[in-house]
């Protein structure tokens, strides 16, 4: 055992950080302000001490030394002006001496705040240091500033920038003045000293944000500060770029205090003192009046402190009192036998204070980093006049008082407590300790606790000490390698339940290992004051929560002081473990605002993130032969290459090589990719039928072709072909007609996609390779009879490289997937009805829906070879756009010979098709004679009265309505002459962009004038600007491999202005990098459903298609010289090309509500940075602005999560958008595209029980127009709808749907419900049934013994008598049918009369056991009792 006797000698380090950082908190008024203004969140700041100028300082006749030794130091402390209140700590420079009247400081200083109001700024005072006789050092302050941080805007932003301040007489007590109270401008009332002034520099410090647990707020700290917890900077500043020291996670268990004499005096003279006090607080009352204040919580607060503050809000347990030589729980021994010490023998007085569960810990190596322990009490008094009944009736008020406390540095030199017990030494009285608050002490206490050496045995004086082990939890993690997860997950759970209500009669059994304790919900003072049987509450007691009584609201304590009610207030920011399920229930909880609030159980359902080789239950990419037999004699058409001959058949087990100068060396530059979706594998699943699903279809988006969705498509079966098989067998799919009969065609669906020199861009040929070879196809399968998702798969695309051959195909069989969500477990009991069912925790399954057969093949066809000349010969960097020669010049540009020819052709055919005459005007030329026919003409046969005016006057009229047009005339000449002129400085640019990509381009601005000008650049289209940080444009020529010089800070913004200017040198030529970069596009898709494709196509030929994702625009930039006219004009035409999608995500949600998802991304590493430790920069992009999309900062190595807030829509909506997840610090291009599918549905919760049939009403509304409707569900043989059939749903109708649910799992489950229009197969509505089914109540329990093998089973039997007194018919049932047969499944007898039930238990091949339900069902499906039959194979 290891021993503390002192707690000053165990930790000087900490001792010595905790003596210098104590803080003084702000006025409590300031800090409700910034709550009231929504300034909670603290931020980083960097204060920068330049330097003091003095020439001429006040001199003073009190300096005792020479002028020689004079030295003077800047001390810094915040101040509240408004309540002139100083806090925080003053921090101090290192004394400087006065050199040419200045004093370098050259000081950083760093600090956080909340407080951004415009009434906390800085103080900031001169002070001068001589020696005295003694030694000792006289300060006298010289002069004082004050710095604003904060401006008075609402924002409430910092007023960042260099400041320089005048130094002011007097000392900042002056502050303190009435007359300086709530003035704004010091400098009107305070005597600046001339020539006397102070520089320095303020600006946030967003690196201090990871770091800022390690401070408290509003301390002022410079770099070179002892902070434990923070690596050391080789820099000598370690709060400059702060990084954090690894922290490894700990154990704490086994703990006990023990209080002397002993546990009960203990607490008995307390009583008495606080009972006394409060009798003396109170009008004299009768003789004998007992003692109601009682002890109601015995806690503990274990947090880890590093001198400063705590690194997280402490953990708070709650104790229970153990009896003589019982521990704290470390094992199932040990708990049994507390257990029963506790429960059996009420005699035996309990002796100390245990913990019967461990706590986690993370903790850092750093010898001043301690674990800090206080031990509080609950007590709980009675509210107003008291009788003899009010201590048990009476509503009582609960306070609470801090008794002991201790410190202890793990990490202290010597460290040789690793698998020891430690033993800390308690303190009490007032001193100061970590958590600021009065501790309890009593004259006899108060001497126990004075510091002594260890003496003698005999002679040695106890102290109230508490006793734990600490672990490493990563070393009992890896002692012990065979702990199994489930186990493990089932101690979470079964902690995670209330005490009160234990499962399955499991009260006093205790699990194989202790649970670790999880930070609950902090106890309000109201709840803490619920009446007690004993001083102590009993967790394990059958006292229910909401059986208890709560008090009225909290009145004063009676021992509580100010400086107490603050830390009852501070109290409930902590956590408590055990009581977190009953306030859970309770619902009525008021949580602290600093509470981690936990997730509740209800988890959107999605397609699984699939990797092949991955995740997946029993991976097969070999098909059968007998598979493979069936499919060859189906009869699918043959992939052949372009001779007509046999394709060459790849190896999906065997690795393709890759090699890019081959596939460059090719002949054969064209692809013509073919996927052949052949057959689908049903695998039989819980809830449905043999036969489903009958008819899919397929949606999948191959590179950066339009998504396809495929026709229906029917699952052929060969009935003697499938009961000759022991497995399941393929279904071969055929198309399905529009009329619902199947295709003649050839069999399978047959999709082709061409990739040549007219689809590719020049250079895009090795990024379509790299795709196959590095992407995999994502793949959703559809019921298309309910339009529900049956699963998700993927198929690697790398056996679609031909490397040199003509031709190449293979042989894919892949699994479908699908993610199911399950609760745990619950046994209904009788307190579970009308209360709100408990929280349980989910678990993710990935269940296989069968297997999907594909073949992809790709054959080589030739390219164009005018294409790949002219690709060839493109100049190496067409990025760089330069404006074509011209001949001429004049200011404002000049015009091009061509466009000359052009104009003068243009306006010549004008002249030759118009008539000019003299006039003022134009004549009306014969397009405008036309026109006035034709409207003539309309208005006669519409027989207007227009009709009956005489064809003058109607010309008149009709000349007059066009009159209006004319004077555009000169206007649009006008703006042709300058159109004319503006094309003649145009320089036009064709742009291919991407969704997310960044686009780089360089444009040689030259000045044509003899005079410099300074141009400013002005884009018509924020995606199209120019880059104006030289980091980011030397970026960009690197990746583009451009060799144009780059020069540094070439341009210069001014506030207001529309674009950065450049200056021009004349006659110079400059590049002006720009930057096209689009994260918007167009979110329209097709309704949810297949296709529909013409009869007697059996294949579908995918050809280059645009995408509508992305619009077509033309972005022009110009460049204007000082007087604002055009110099130069860059039209950007932007043709869009489709991107690449690398992900697909389908999730599920209720509608009209806000989806709150996270999406993990893997660690990312950049193979760029020779640091592994260097975490890579991530950011993310959604292309919907009304999508919140955000990542945030982890630590190096950690995981990091993409959070996703979507918005909700009605039912049958979906909602798809693109995420885009960047690498790079400046977004060139993403490194995955991400395509969410957001289908929003109808929430329906239902609570039942299994194998009980239950109704629930649902109500369909009709749309616009007269459908034909027919409703499906997600598990056929659990749910049934009425009406079961196609019905027809008018316009504005309201329908009102019967479902029968007869689950026979327990747990929370999410099943799904589908009303579909069977004529235009398109979703009408969808619900999202959230099931909470519960285990049954058990009648009896059998027991069997079945042997393994032989083929033969088992036959038992089970007598049922009948209750009632009248004859009733029962039903049979079974919550697993294939082990367990029953002899009749209906069966009836007379009232009181007996009837045996016969069982047929199945066969097994493997030894094991499991439980079986057997329900007796009344003709409603109503339960009559349940039977539990537990079989043993062996």
């Amino acid at each position: 055992m290891v021993k503390t006797e002192d707690v000053l000698n165990m930790a000087d380090g900490w001792k010595e950080v905790f003596e210098r950082s104590r803080v003084v908190p702000p006025p409590s008024q300031t800090v409700r302000l910034a709550l009231d203004n929504h300034i909670t969140q603290s931020h980083g700041f960097q204060l920068t001490l330049s330097r003091l100028t003095a020439a001429h300082l006040p001199q003073s006749q009190e300096m005792s030394g020479g002028e020689q030794d004079v030295t003077h130091q800047m001390r810094v402390t915040l101040f509240d002006r408004n309540h002139q209140h100083f806090f925080g700590k003053t921090w101090r420079s290192p004394p400087q001496r006065m050199k040419n009247n200045k004093i370098p400081l050259n000081e950083v200083l760093y600090f956080h705040t909340s407080l951004r109001l415009p009434s906390a700024v800085v103080v900031l005072e001169l002070v001068s240091l001589s020696p005295r006789p003694d030694g000792s050092q006289q300060a006298l302050g010289r002069g004082f500033t004050v710095l604003e941080l904060f401006t008075n805007r609402p924002e409430a932003q910092a007023a960042y920038g260099v400041r320089r301040l005048n130094l002011h007489h007097g000392s900042p007590r002056s502050l303190l003045h009435p007359l300086l109270k709530d003035t704004v401008d010091y400098g009107s009332l305070l005597k600046a000293i001339d020539g006397a002034h102070f520089d320095c520099v303020i600006k946030k410090h967003p690196p201090l944000d990871p770091a800022m647990h390690l401070l408290p707020e509003n301390v002022l700290v410079s770099g070179n500060e002892n902070i434990p917890g923070l690596a050391a900077s080789p820099t000598g500043d370690a709060l400059l770029r702060p990084q954090l020291l690894k922290m490894l996670p700990f154990t704490l268990n086994r703990l006990t205090i023990s209080l002397q004499p002993s546990l009960e005096k203990f607490e008995s003279q307390l009583l008495q003192l606080i009972n006394a006090d409060c009798y003396n607080t109170k009008e004299p009352g009768p003789e004998g009046t007992p003692r109601t204040v009682v002890i109601q919580e015995r806690r503990l607060h274990v947090g880890v402190h590093n001198g400063w503050c705590f690194l997280d809000k402490p953990q708070v347990v709650v104790l229970e009192p153990l009896a003589s030589g019982s521990r704290g729980r470390s094992d199932s021994t040990s708990k049994k036998s507390t257990l029963g010490k506790d429960s059996s023998s009420l005699s035996t007085l309990p002796q100390a204070l245990g913990l019967r569960s461990s706590l986690e810990l993370r903790l850092t190596n750093h010898h001043a980093l301690a674990i800090v322990f206080q031990l509080e009490y609950v007590f709980s008094a009675p509210i107003g006049r008291e009788t003899m009944l009010s201590a048990t009736s009476a509503p009582r008020v609960a306070f609470l008082q801090c008794l002991r406390w201790g410190i202890w540095c793990p990490f202290q030199e010597p460290a040789d407590w690793k698998g020891e017990e430690i033993q800390l030494v308690l303190r009490g009285g007032a001193e100061p300790n970590p958590h600021g608050v009065m501790v309890y002490s009593t004259e006899m206490s108060a001497k126990t606790q004075s510091p002594a050496p260890l003496s003698a045995p005999g002679s040695a004086q106890k102290k109230d000490t508490i006793t734990f082990r600490l672990s490493s939890s990563l070393e009992r993690k890896a002692s012990s390698p065979k702990a199994s997860l489930r186990t493990k997950q089932e101690d979470v759970l079964r902690h995670r339940r209330s005490p009160s209500s234990p499962s399955r009669g499991q009260k006093s059994i205790p699990p194989a290992s202790p649970p670790e304790s999880p930070q609950g919900p902090g106890l309000s003072l109201s709840q803490l004051a619920a009446t007690s049987r004993y001083p102590t509450i009993s967790h394990s007691s059958s006292a229910l929560p909401w059986q208890q009584s709560f008090p009225s609201p909290l009145h004063p304590s009676l021992l509580a002081s100010a400086h107490q009610l603050s830390h009852v207030a501070c109290s409930g920011v902590s956590n408590i473990a055990h009581l977190e399920m009953d306030l859970q229930r309770e619902g009525d909880v008021s949580q602290d605002e600093g509470d981690q609030l936990q997730e509740l159980p209800f988890t959107p359902v999605h397609a699984p993130v699939i990797t092949l080789g991955t995740n997946v239950p029993s991976s097969c990419s070999v098909s059968s032969r007998s598979s493979l037999a069936h499919l060859h004699s189906a009869g699918f058409p043959d992939i052949v290459d372009s001779a007509g001959l046999a394709v060459e058949v790849l190896d999906t087990t065997e690795p393709v090589p890759f090699d890019p100068e081959r596939e460059d060396s090719d002949p054969l530059q064209g692809d013509l990719l073919v996927f052949q979706f052949l057959a689908f594998t049903r695998t039989p699943a819980a809830g449905v039928g043999p036969d489903w699903p009958e008819n899919i279809y397929f949606t999948f988006q191959f590179y950066r072709f339009p998504p396809v969705t495929s026709q229906q498509l029917k699952l052929l079966t060969g009935d003697k072909v499938q009961q000759k098989a022991s497995v399941p067998l393929p279904c071969v799919l055929a198309s399905i007609n529009r009329d619902g009969t199947v295709n003649s065609g050839p069999l399978g669906l047959q999709v082709q996609f061409r990739v040549d020199g007219g689809f590719l861009k020049p250079g895009e040929k090795r990024w379509f390779l790299r795709y196959l070879a590095l992407h995999t196809m994502h793949i959703d399968i559809w019921d298309s009879d309910s339009l529900l998702l049956i699963g998700s798969t993927a198929v690697e695309l790398k056996y679609m490289l031909r490397q040199g051959k003509s031709a190449v195909q293979a042989l894919h069989e892949v699994e479908v997937l699908t993610t199911d969500y399950v609760g745990e477990d619950a046994l209904l009991t009788s307190a579970d009805v009308g209360q709100r069912p408990a929280l349980s925790l989910m678990t993710v399954h990935t269940i296989v829906r069968g297997r999907l057969h594909i073949r992809t093949g790709n054959i080589g066809c030739p390219g164009d070879p005018r294409r790949r000349r002219a690709a060839d010969l493109m100049a190496s960097h067409s990025n760089i756009i330069t404006p074509r020669k011209v001949i001429g010049g004049f200011r404002g540009g000049s015009l091009s010979s061509r466009n000359i020819l052009q104009l003068n052709a243009r306006n010549a055919a004008q002249a030759h098709r118009l008539g000019m005459d003299g006039a003022r005007y134009l004549n009306e030329p014969d397009s405008g004679r036309r026109k006035l026919n034709c409207m003539a003409a309309v208005h006669q046969r519409e027989g207007k009265e227009e009709a009956k005016v005489t064809d003058r006057t109607k010309e008149a009229r009709l000349a007059r309505q066009l009159y209006p047009i004319k004077p555009s005339d000169r206007q649009s000449k006008a703006e042709g002459i300058a159109n004319m002129l503006s094309q003649a400085i145009t320089t036009q640019h064709l742009l291919y962009a991407n969704l997310g990509s960044a686009e780089y381009m360089e444009f040689v601005l030259k000045n044509p004038f003899n005079v410099p000008q300074t141009v400013s650049i002005h884009s018509d289209d924020p995606e199209l600007s120019a880059i104006t940080n030289t980091e980011e444009w030397r970026y960009f020529k690197a990746l583009t491999k451009t060799p144009t010089p780059l020069e540094e800070n070439m341009f210069h913004s001014e506030e207001g202005a529309p674009g950065p200017r450049v200056y021009l040198r004349p006659k110079e030529s400059i590049h002006i990098p720009l930057k096209y970069q689009s994260f918007l596009c167009d979110h329209t898709m097709a309704l949810q459903g297949p296709s529909f494709q013409p009869t007697g196509k059996g294949s579908q030929v995918a050809k280059k298609n645009l995408s509508n994702i992305v619009a077509a625009k033309t972005i022009k930039v110009t460049f204007k010289a000082e007087d604002g006219k055009p110099m130069a004009i860059c039209q950007v035409n932007v043709e869009p090309t489709p991107h690449v999608v690398d992900q697909t995500f389908r999730l599920y949600h209720p509608e009209l509500c806000f989806l709150k998802k996270a999406i993990r991304l893997p660690p990312w590493n950049d193979p760029t940075v020779g640091d592994p430790d260097v975490k890579t920069h991530i950011s993310v992009r959604c292309s919907d602005p009304n999508i919140i999309c955000q990542t945030r900062m982890l630590a190096p190595g950690e995981p990091r999560d993409v959070y996703l807030k979507v918005p909700g829509s009605p039912s049958p909506n979906i909602k798809m958008f693109f995420v885009m997840v960047f690498t790079d610090k400046w977004m060139a291009a993403p490194s995955q595209i991400w395509q969410i599918y957001v289908h929003f549905l109808e929430r329906v919760d239902v609570s039942c029980v299994t194998g009980q049939r239950n109704c629930q009403s649902l109500v369909l509304r009709g749309k616009q127009a007269v459908r034909k409707v027919k409703c499906f569900s997600s598990h056929p043989q659990e749910i049934e709808v009425d009406p079961e059939g196609v019905f027809v749903l008018p316009p504005g109708a309201v329908q009102e749907l019967q479902l029968k649910l007869q689950p026979w799992r327990a747990g929370s489950r999410f099943l799904y419900v589908s009303a579909v229009d069977v004529e235009n197969r398109r979703l009408v509505t969808s619900w999202l049934l959230c099931l909470n089914v519960h285990r049954p109540v058990l009648s009896k329990a059998f027991e069997v013994c079945v042997p393994v093998g032989g083929g033969r089973g088992s036959s038992r039997k089970i007598t049922y008598t009948n209750p009632y007194t009248s004859r009733r018919s029962f039903l049979l049932r079974s919550d697993h049918p294939d082990l367990l047969q029953f002899k009749e499944e209906k069966f009836q007898i007379s009232g009181g009369e007996s009837y045996t039930i016969g069982l047929r238990f199945a066969p097994s091949q493997s030894p094991g056991s499991v439980e079986i339900l057997v329900y007796v069902n009344n003709l409603q499906e109503k339960t009559e009792e349940t039977f539990c039959v537990k079989v043993n194979y062996s």
